[in-house]
Protein backbone atom coordinates (compact mmCIF):
# COMPACT_ATOMS: atom_id res chain seq x y z
CA UNK A 1 0.00 0.00 0.00
CA UNK A 2 1.27 3.52 -0.83
CA UNK A 3 2.55 5.42 2.14
CA UNK A 4 0.99 9.73 2.56
CA UNK A 5 2.42 12.26 3.80
CA UNK A 6 0.95 13.91 6.75
CA UNK A 7 0.48 17.09 4.76
CA UNK A 8 -2.29 16.18 1.72
CA UNK A 9 -0.69 17.21 -1.77
CA UNK A 10 -3.05 18.57 -4.79
CA UNK A 11 -3.46 15.33 -5.76
CA UNK A 12 -5.25 13.38 -2.67
CA UNK A 13 -7.12 16.82 -2.76
CA UNK A 14 -8.41 16.92 -5.76
CA UNK A 15 -9.58 13.23 -5.67
CA UNK A 16 -11.49 14.42 -2.45
CA UNK A 17 -13.08 17.08 -4.25
CA UNK A 18 -14.11 14.62 -7.45
CA UNK A 19 -15.31 11.78 -4.50
CA UNK A 20 -17.49 14.33 -2.95
CA UNK A 21 -18.73 15.94 -6.30
CA UNK A 22 -19.95 12.76 -7.72
CA UNK A 23 -21.34 11.49 -4.41
CA UNK A 24 -23.75 14.61 -4.20
CA UNK A 25 -24.30 13.62 -8.31
CA UNK A 26 -22.93 17.31 -8.87
CA UNK A 27 -21.84 18.05 -12.48
CA UNK A 28 -18.49 19.87 -12.39
CA UNK A 29 -20.75 23.01 -13.92
CA UNK A 30 -22.46 22.51 -11.50
CA UNK A 31 -19.60 22.59 -9.08
CA UNK A 32 -17.96 25.04 -10.85
CA UNK A 33 -21.23 27.59 -10.92
CA UNK A 34 -21.49 27.11 -7.21
CA UNK A 35 -18.09 28.45 -6.26
CA UNK A 36 -17.71 31.15 -9.87
CA UNK A 37 -15.19 29.03 -11.66
CA UNK A 38 -15.54 27.28 -15.12
CA UNK A 39 -15.86 23.90 -15.30
CA UNK A 40 -12.10 23.10 -16.72
CA UNK A 41 -10.73 25.30 -13.37
CA UNK A 42 -12.32 22.59 -11.25
CA UNK A 43 -10.97 19.99 -13.41
CA UNK A 44 -7.70 21.03 -13.24
CA UNK A 45 -8.32 21.23 -9.62
CA UNK A 46 -9.95 17.84 -9.29
CA UNK A 47 -6.50 16.21 -11.35
CA UNK A 48 -4.46 17.88 -8.86
CA UNK A 49 -2.23 19.98 -11.33
CA UNK A 50 -2.44 23.20 -9.57
CA UNK A 51 -1.92 23.41 -5.50
CA UNK A 52 -5.07 25.01 -4.43
CA UNK A 53 -5.90 28.31 -2.82
CA UNK A 54 -6.90 27.72 1.26
CA UNK A 55 -9.41 30.32 0.42
CA UNK A 56 -10.42 27.85 -2.75
CA UNK A 57 -10.24 25.06 -0.60
CA UNK A 58 -12.99 26.80 2.24
CA UNK A 59 -15.14 28.00 -1.22
CA UNK A 60 -15.49 24.08 -2.20
CA UNK A 61 -16.38 22.66 1.41
CA UNK A 62 -19.04 24.80 1.64
CA UNK A 63 -20.67 24.30 -1.71
CA UNK A 64 -19.92 20.13 -1.54
CA UNK A 65 -21.59 21.12 2.25
CA UNK A 66 -18.63 19.66 3.93
CA UNK A 67 -15.82 20.85 6.42
CA UNK A 68 -12.65 22.01 5.26
CA UNK A 69 -10.67 18.98 7.22
CA UNK A 70 -12.82 17.02 5.04
CA UNK A 71 -10.96 18.06 1.79
CA UNK A 72 -7.53 18.07 3.81
CA UNK A 73 -7.65 14.52 5.00
CA UNK A 74 -4.25 12.72 3.75
CA UNK A 75 -5.21 9.85 3.57
CA UNK A 76 -6.56 8.60 -0.22
CA UNK A 77 -10.66 8.48 -0.30
CA UNK A 78 -10.33 4.59 -1.52
CA UNK A 79 -8.30 2.08 -2.30
CA UNK A 80 -8.54 3.08 -6.18
CA UNK A 81 -8.29 6.59 -5.77
CA UNK A 82 -4.95 5.57 -3.78
CA UNK A 83 -3.57 3.54 -6.79
CA UNK A 84 -4.46 6.20 -9.36
CA UNK A 85 -2.69 8.89 -6.65
CA UNK A 86 0.05 6.86 -6.80
CA UNK A 87 0.25 6.26 -10.59
CA UNK A 88 -0.13 9.88 -11.25
CA UNK A 89 2.96 10.73 -8.74
CA UNK A 90 4.86 8.07 -10.56
CA UNK A 91 4.07 9.25 -13.98
CA UNK A 92 4.89 13.11 -12.91
CA UNK A 93 8.64 11.79 -11.46
CA UNK A 94 11.92 12.11 -13.19
CA UNK A 95 12.28 8.48 -13.39
CA UNK A 96 8.90 8.18 -15.52
CA UNK A 97 9.75 11.66 -17.23
CA UNK A 98 13.44 9.87 -18.56
CA UNK A 99 11.98 6.98 -20.35
CA UNK A 100 10.41 9.38 -22.47
CA UNK A 101 7.03 7.62 -22.66
CA UNK A 102 4.18 8.99 -22.83
CA UNK A 103 1.52 9.47 -19.78
CA UNK A 104 -1.65 6.97 -19.33
CA UNK A 105 -4.55 8.90 -19.13
CA UNK A 106 -6.29 7.41 -15.50
CA UNK A 107 -9.57 6.18 -16.55
CA UNK A 108 -12.07 4.40 -15.28
CA UNK A 109 -11.34 1.20 -18.21
CA UNK A 110 -8.05 0.91 -16.66
CA UNK A 111 -8.32 -1.84 -13.96
CA UNK A 112 -6.91 -1.88 -10.54
CA UNK A 113 -4.76 -4.56 -11.96
CA UNK A 114 -3.06 -3.03 -14.43
CA UNK A 115 -2.15 0.21 -12.30
CA UNK A 116 -0.73 -2.19 -9.91
CA UNK A 117 1.35 -4.13 -12.11
CA UNK A 118 2.34 -0.42 -13.75
CA UNK A 119 3.33 0.63 -10.14
CA UNK A 120 4.76 -2.76 -9.58
CA UNK A 121 7.64 -2.02 -12.60
CA UNK A 122 8.27 1.55 -11.64
CA UNK A 123 9.28 0.60 -8.26
CA UNK A 124 11.38 -2.21 -9.64
CA UNK A 125 13.21 0.49 -12.14
CA UNK A 126 13.45 2.80 -9.77
CA UNK A 127 15.22 0.28 -6.79
CA UNK A 128 17.60 -0.73 -10.10
CA UNK A 129 18.32 2.99 -10.64
CA UNK A 130 19.17 3.83 -6.65
CA UNK A 131 21.18 0.87 -7.12
CA UNK A 132 23.24 1.51 -10.34
CA UNK A 133 23.56 4.88 -8.47
CA UNK A 134 24.92 3.51 -5.40
CA UNK A 135 28.28 4.88 -6.61
CA UNK A 136 31.57 5.76 -3.97
CA UNK A 137 30.78 9.28 -4.78
CA UNK A 138 27.01 8.96 -3.30
CA UNK A 139 28.38 7.15 -0.53
CA UNK A 140 30.71 9.92 0.17
CA UNK A 141 27.94 12.36 0.09
CA UNK A 142 25.41 10.38 2.12
CA UNK A 143 28.83 10.23 4.82
CA UNK A 144 29.19 14.07 4.76
CA UNK A 145 25.94 14.78 5.42
CA UNK A 146 25.98 12.25 8.19
CA UNK A 147 28.74 13.87 9.86
CA UNK A 148 27.33 17.29 9.43
CA UNK A 149 23.90 15.77 11.45
CA UNK A 150 26.33 14.29 14.41
CA UNK A 151 28.38 17.77 14.85
CA UNK A 152 24.79 18.92 15.20
CA UNK A 153 24.05 17.06 18.34
CA UNK A 154 27.70 16.83 19.14
CA UNK A 155 27.68 13.12 18.53
CA UNK A 156 25.50 12.48 20.54
CA UNK A 157 22.09 10.05 20.78
CA UNK A 158 20.27 10.70 23.79
CA UNK A 159 17.66 8.40 22.37
CA UNK A 160 20.04 5.28 22.24
CA UNK A 161 21.78 6.21 25.58
CA UNK A 162 18.17 5.52 27.14
CA UNK A 163 17.97 2.45 25.44
CA UNK A 164 21.17 1.46 26.34
CA UNK A 165 20.53 2.02 30.08
CA UNK A 166 16.79 0.38 29.47
CA UNK A 167 18.97 -3.19 28.77
CA UNK A 168 21.59 -2.62 31.41
CA UNK A 169 19.08 -2.46 33.68
CA UNK A 170 17.18 -5.56 32.37
CA UNK A 171 20.31 -7.65 33.39
CA UNK A 172 20.76 -6.22 36.65
CA UNK A 173 24.03 -4.41 35.86
CA UNK A 174 25.29 -2.22 38.54
CA UNK A 175 27.82 0.10 36.92
CA UNK A 176 31.65 -0.32 35.57
CA UNK A 177 32.15 -2.69 32.78
CA UNK A 178 29.92 -4.44 30.74
CA UNK A 179 31.36 -8.06 31.42
CA UNK A 180 31.01 -11.16 28.89
CA UNK A 181 28.31 -13.11 31.12
CA UNK A 182 26.65 -10.14 31.25
CA UNK A 183 26.69 -9.93 26.98
CA UNK A 184 25.59 -13.47 27.32
CA UNK A 185 22.37 -12.35 29.33
CA UNK A 186 21.72 -9.75 27.57
CA UNK A 187 20.96 -12.29 24.52
CA UNK A 188 19.17 -14.77 26.16
CA UNK A 189 16.81 -11.65 27.88
CA UNK A 190 16.51 -10.58 24.25
CA UNK A 191 15.54 -14.18 23.40
CA UNK A 192 18.30 -15.37 21.82
CA UNK A 193 21.10 -18.15 21.94
CA UNK A 194 24.57 -17.93 21.05
CA UNK A 195 26.38 -20.45 18.48
CA UNK A 196 29.96 -20.23 17.73
CA UNK A 197 30.83 -21.40 14.36
CA UNK A 198 34.17 -21.97 11.90
CA UNK A 199 31.44 -21.59 8.48
CA UNK A 200 30.21 -18.03 9.13
CA UNK A 201 29.89 -16.23 5.25
CA UNK A 202 32.94 -14.24 4.69
CA UNK A 203 30.71 -11.43 4.11
CA UNK A 204 29.38 -11.82 7.23
CA UNK A 205 30.60 -10.60 10.82
CA UNK A 206 27.83 -12.61 12.27
CA UNK A 207 24.30 -13.37 11.33
CA UNK A 208 21.01 -13.50 13.39
CA UNK A 209 18.64 -16.69 13.15
CA UNK A 210 15.11 -14.52 13.88
CA UNK A 211 13.16 -17.89 13.54
CA UNK A 212 14.70 -19.46 15.69
CA UNK A 213 16.33 -16.85 18.29
CA UNK A 214 19.84 -17.87 17.60
CA UNK A 215 23.20 -15.45 17.00
CA UNK A 216 25.87 -17.33 14.83
CA UNK A 217 29.47 -15.69 16.14
CA UNK A 218 32.82 -16.68 14.42
CA UNK A 219 34.95 -18.88 16.36
CA UNK A 220 37.74 -16.18 16.41
CA UNK A 221 36.27 -12.52 16.34
CA UNK A 222 38.47 -9.89 14.95
CA UNK A 223 38.99 -7.51 18.20
CA UNK A 224 36.63 -7.21 21.19
CA UNK A 225 34.18 -10.44 21.17
CA UNK A 226 31.45 -8.51 23.08
CA UNK A 227 31.48 -5.69 20.04
CA UNK A 228 30.46 -8.37 17.69
CA UNK A 229 27.82 -9.82 19.98
CA UNK A 230 26.55 -6.26 20.91
CA UNK A 231 26.18 -4.88 17.34
CA UNK A 232 23.90 -7.70 16.02
CA UNK A 233 22.32 -7.19 19.15
CA UNK A 234 21.85 -3.67 18.66
CA UNK A 235 20.37 -4.48 14.95
CA UNK A 236 17.73 -6.26 16.39
CA UNK A 237 16.91 -3.79 19.40
CA UNK A 238 16.55 -0.66 16.48
CA UNK A 239 14.27 -3.06 14.34
CA UNK A 240 17.04 -2.42 11.39
CA UNK A 241 15.96 -3.80 8.47
CA UNK A 242 17.92 -4.06 4.99
CA UNK A 243 18.86 -0.87 4.21
CA UNK A 244 17.09 1.23 0.95
CA UNK A 245 20.09 3.65 0.08
CA UNK A 246 23.79 4.38 1.35
CA UNK A 247 22.56 6.94 3.72
CA UNK A 248 20.59 4.46 5.41
CA UNK A 249 23.06 1.78 5.55
CA UNK A 250 25.55 4.65 6.97
CA UNK A 251 22.76 5.81 9.87
CA UNK A 252 22.22 2.30 10.70
CA UNK A 253 25.86 1.65 10.86
CA UNK A 254 26.45 4.82 13.37
CA UNK A 255 23.60 3.59 15.63
CA UNK A 256 24.09 0.16 16.27
CA UNK A 257 28.03 0.80 16.73
CA UNK A 258 27.04 3.60 19.08
CA UNK A 259 24.32 1.32 20.93
CA UNK A 260 26.85 -1.26 21.14
CA UNK A 261 29.48 1.17 22.53
CA UNK A 262 26.99 2.39 25.00
CA UNK A 263 26.59 -0.73 26.69
CA UNK A 264 30.02 -1.75 26.91
CA UNK A 265 30.84 2.11 28.50
CA UNK A 266 27.48 3.40 30.20
CA UNK A 267 26.87 6.89 30.15
CA UNK A 268 26.34 6.87 34.27
CA UNK A 269 29.53 5.58 34.77
CA UNK A 270 31.88 6.92 32.17
CA UNK A 271 30.34 10.11 32.87
CA UNK A 272 31.44 10.31 36.77
CA UNK A 273 34.62 8.51 36.11
CA UNK A 274 35.43 11.23 33.59
CA UNK A 275 33.79 14.03 35.84
CA UNK A 276 36.51 12.68 38.31
CA UNK A 277 39.56 12.90 35.69
CA UNK A 278 38.69 16.14 34.79
CA UNK A 279 38.73 17.64 38.44
CA UNK A 280 42.18 15.93 38.48
CA UNK A 281 42.89 17.64 35.58
CA UNK A 282 43.57 14.18 34.26
CA UNK A 283 41.51 13.71 30.89
CA UNK A 284 42.97 10.66 29.73
CA UNK A 285 41.37 8.05 26.45
CA UNK A 286 44.19 5.78 27.53
CA UNK A 287 42.03 5.53 31.76
CA UNK A 288 38.81 5.32 29.69
CA UNK A 289 39.70 2.48 27.53
CA UNK A 290 41.57 0.67 30.67
CA UNK A 291 38.44 1.52 33.62
CA UNK A 292 35.96 -0.20 30.94
CA UNK A 293 37.80 -2.97 29.47
CA UNK A 294 37.49 -2.18 25.78
CA UNK A 295 39.47 -1.15 22.25
CA UNK A 296 41.07 2.09 22.20
CA UNK A 297 38.72 3.26 19.35
CA UNK A 298 35.58 2.08 21.13
CA UNK A 299 37.33 4.42 24.38
CA UNK A 300 38.26 7.38 21.54
CA UNK A 301 34.40 7.00 20.08
CA UNK A 302 32.90 6.82 23.25
CA UNK A 303 34.68 10.19 24.49
CA UNK A 304 33.88 12.26 22.06
CA UNK A 305 29.85 10.90 22.60
CA UNK A 306 30.27 12.22 26.16
CA UNK A 307 32.82 15.45 26.22
CA UNK A 308 30.74 18.38 24.58
CA UNK A 309 27.10 16.98 26.04
CA UNK A 310 28.31 16.42 29.44
CA UNK A 311 31.45 18.64 29.41
CA UNK A 312 31.31 21.49 27.27
CA UNK A 313 35.16 20.23 25.53
CA UNK A 314 34.78 20.55 21.43
CA UNK A 315 36.50 17.72 20.29
CA UNK A 316 37.67 15.93 16.94
CA UNK A 317 38.58 12.16 16.33
CA UNK A 318 40.60 10.71 13.11
CA UNK A 319 41.26 6.82 12.54
CA UNK A 320 43.91 7.35 10.12
CA UNK A 321 45.53 4.55 7.96
CA UNK A 322 49.37 4.36 7.68
CA UNK A 323 49.27 5.33 4.11
CA UNK A 324 47.77 9.00 5.89
CA UNK A 325 44.17 8.55 4.51
CA UNK A 326 41.93 9.45 6.84
CA UNK A 327 39.40 6.38 7.50
CA UNK A 328 36.99 7.92 9.83
CA UNK A 329 36.38 11.40 10.88
CA UNK A 330 34.46 13.58 13.35
CA UNK A 331 35.00 17.03 14.57
CA UNK A 332 32.59 19.79 16.22
CA UNK A 333 35.96 21.83 17.45
CA UNK A 334 36.41 23.31 13.75
CA UNK A 335 39.28 21.38 13.21
CA UNK A 336 39.66 21.79 9.48
CA UNK A 337 40.17 18.29 7.99
CA UNK A 338 40.85 17.96 4.20
CA UNK A 339 38.00 17.26 1.87
CA UNK A 340 37.20 16.50 -1.52
CA UNK A 341 34.56 18.40 -4.00
CA UNK A 342 31.88 16.97 -2.24
CA UNK A 343 32.45 17.65 0.91
CA UNK A 344 33.76 14.29 2.11
CA UNK A 345 36.48 13.78 4.47
CA UNK A 346 36.88 9.73 4.01
CA UNK A 347 39.92 8.88 1.89
CA UNK A 348 41.74 12.13 1.64
CA UNK A 349 45.73 12.65 3.02
CA UNK A 350 45.46 13.80 6.46
CA UNK A 351 49.17 16.43 6.84
CA UNK A 352 51.89 14.92 7.58
CA UNK A 353 52.49 17.39 10.27
CA UNK A 354 49.70 16.35 12.28
CA UNK A 355 49.96 13.97 15.19
CA UNK A 356 47.63 11.73 13.29
CA UNK A 357 50.76 10.83 11.13
CA UNK A 358 53.54 12.24 13.09
CA UNK A 359 52.46 9.20 15.76
CA UNK A 360 53.70 6.20 12.90
CA UNK A 361 57.55 7.40 13.71
CA UNK A 362 57.76 7.06 17.16
CA UNK A 363 59.03 3.66 18.19
CA UNK A 364 57.38 3.57 21.36
CA UNK A 365 53.55 2.08 20.52
CA UNK A 366 53.19 1.27 23.87
CA UNK A 367 52.48 4.92 25.52
CA UNK A 368 50.26 7.65 24.12
CA UNK A 369 51.74 9.94 21.77
CA UNK A 370 51.07 13.73 22.36
CA UNK A 371 51.02 16.95 20.33
CA UNK A 372 50.40 20.56 20.02
CA UNK A 373 50.18 21.17 16.34
CA UNK A 374 49.48 25.06 15.00
CA UNK A 375 46.58 25.33 12.18
CA UNK A 376 45.31 28.10 10.21
CA UNK A 377 42.34 27.65 12.75
CA UNK A 378 44.66 28.11 15.90
CA UNK A 379 46.28 25.76 18.36
CA UNK A 380 45.40 22.31 19.19
CA UNK A 381 46.42 19.81 21.35
CA UNK A 382 46.02 16.07 20.05
CA UNK A 383 46.57 12.43 21.72
CA UNK A 384 46.94 9.69 19.49
CA UNK A 385 47.55 5.85 19.17
CA UNK A 386 47.90 3.22 17.04
CA UNK A 387 46.09 0.05 16.79
CA UNK A 388 47.26 -2.83 14.27
CA UNK A 389 44.49 -4.76 11.51
CA UNK A 390 44.79 -7.17 9.32
CA UNK A 391 44.00 -4.20 6.85
CA UNK A 392 47.15 -2.56 7.96
CA UNK A 393 48.31 -0.14 10.80
CA UNK A 394 45.79 2.78 12.10
CA UNK A 395 46.37 5.96 14.27
CA UNK A 396 43.05 6.72 16.29
CA UNK A 397 43.81 10.49 17.79
CA UNK A 398 41.02 12.70 19.52
CA UNK A 399 42.21 16.21 19.65
CA UNK A 400 40.51 19.63 21.26
CA UNK A 401 41.71 23.35 20.80
CA UNK A 402 44.46 24.66 23.09
CA UNK A 403 41.96 26.29 25.41
CA UNK A 404 40.60 23.05 26.63
CA UNK A 405 44.27 20.77 26.56
CA UNK A 406 44.23 22.03 30.81
CA UNK A 407 41.86 18.95 31.53
CA UNK A 408 44.07 16.32 30.00
CA UNK A 409 46.78 14.53 30.80
CA UNK A 410 49.62 15.22 28.23
CA UNK A 411 49.26 18.36 28.04
CA UNK A 412 52.89 19.28 29.08
CA UNK A 413 54.04 17.51 26.11
CA UNK A 414 57.02 19.36 24.25
CA UNK A 415 55.97 17.99 20.85
CA UNK A 416 55.20 20.61 18.72
CA UNK A 417 54.57 20.83 15.16
CA UNK A 418 52.82 23.66 12.49
CA UNK A 419 50.43 23.00 9.64
CA UNK A 420 49.24 25.17 6.88
CA UNK A 421 47.31 22.92 5.39
CA UNK A 422 45.32 23.30 2.75
CA UNK A 423 48.11 25.49 1.71
CA UNK A 424 49.52 22.89 -0.56
CA UNK A 425 53.44 24.42 0.24
CA UNK A 426 52.94 22.68 3.51
CA UNK A 427 53.76 19.04 2.88
CA UNK A 428 51.83 18.03 -0.08
CA UNK A 429 54.29 19.84 -2.57
CA UNK A 430 58.15 18.73 -2.48
CA UNK A 431 60.67 21.13 -1.42
CA UNK A 432 61.71 23.08 -4.56
CA UNK A 433 65.54 21.73 -3.97
CA UNK A 434 64.16 17.94 -4.11
CA UNK A 435 61.75 18.74 -6.78
CA UNK A 436 64.25 20.22 -9.25
CA UNK A 437 66.58 17.17 -8.55
CA UNK A 438 64.22 14.78 -9.64
CA UNK A 439 61.07 16.13 -11.96
CA UNK A 440 61.04 14.49 -14.67
CA UNK A 441 63.75 11.72 -13.60
CA UNK A 442 60.79 9.91 -11.34
CA UNK A 443 58.41 7.46 -12.62
CA UNK A 444 56.87 6.04 -9.41
CA UNK A 445 54.35 2.68 -10.39
CA UNK A 446 51.05 3.79 -8.19
CA UNK A 447 49.18 1.11 -6.34
CA UNK A 448 45.23 1.04 -7.47
CA UNK A 449 43.10 1.40 -4.73
CA UNK A 450 40.80 -1.67 -4.47
CA UNK A 451 37.93 0.45 -4.79
CA UNK A 452 38.42 2.84 -6.63
CA UNK A 453 36.62 1.09 -9.96
CA UNK A 454 34.86 -1.74 -8.33
CA UNK A 455 31.17 -1.69 -9.74
CA UNK A 456 28.98 -2.14 -6.46
CA UNK A 457 28.25 -5.98 -5.48
CA UNK A 458 24.87 -6.70 -7.44
CA UNK A 459 21.63 -7.33 -5.69
CA UNK A 460 21.96 -5.48 -2.17
CA UNK A 461 24.58 -2.93 -2.31
CA UNK A 462 25.87 -3.79 0.95
CA UNK A 463 27.84 -6.88 -0.49
CA UNK A 464 26.39 -9.65 1.53
CA UNK A 465 25.72 -12.89 -0.02
CA UNK A 466 21.98 -13.66 0.63
CA UNK A 467 22.02 -17.01 -0.55
CA UNK A 468 25.20 -17.85 1.26
CA UNK A 469 23.67 -16.52 4.48
CA UNK A 470 20.19 -18.30 3.66
CA UNK A 471 21.95 -21.47 3.12
CA UNK A 472 24.45 -21.15 6.05
CA UNK A 473 20.94 -20.92 8.24
CA UNK A 474 18.85 -23.89 6.79
CA UNK A 475 22.64 -26.22 7.51
CA UNK A 476 22.63 -25.07 10.99
CA UNK A 477 18.76 -24.22 11.98
CA UNK A 478 17.97 -26.64 15.00
CA UNK A 479 14.93 -28.92 13.48
CA UNK A 480 14.94 -31.56 10.17
CA UNK A 481 16.96 -30.07 7.73
CA UNK A 482 15.09 -29.10 4.74
CA UNK A 483 16.26 -29.64 0.73
CA UNK A 484 17.07 -26.65 -0.56
CA UNK A 485 15.17 -25.96 -4.00
CA UNK A 486 18.08 -25.05 -6.02
CA UNK A 487 17.99 -24.78 -9.93
CA UNK A 488 21.02 -24.10 -12.02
Amino acid sequence: MTSYDEVPDALTIGKRIRQLRTQRGMTLDALGSAIGRAASQVSVLENGKREPKLSDLKTVAKALGVPLDALLTAEAPSKRAALEIALERAMRGPLFSSLGLPTLPVRRSLSDEAIETILGLHTELDRLHRERAATPEEARRANTELRQQMRRQNNYFAELETEAKRLLAAVGHTGGPLSQRLTAELAAHLGFSLHYVADLPASTRSVTDLRNGRVYLPVKADGDPRSTLLQALASHVLGLAEPRDYAEFLRQRVETNYLSAALLVPEDDAVAFLTTAKAQKQLSVEDLRDAFAVPYETAAHRFTNLSTEHFDIPVHFLKVHESGAISKAYENDKAQFPTDALGAVEGQLVCRYWSARQVFAVEDRFSPYHQYTDKPGGTYWCTSSIQTTAQGAFSVSVGTPFAHAKWFRGRDTTNRQVSTCPDDACCRRAPEGLASAWAGNALPNARMQSSLLAAMPAGTFTGVDSTEVYTFLEQHAPRAKTKLALTD
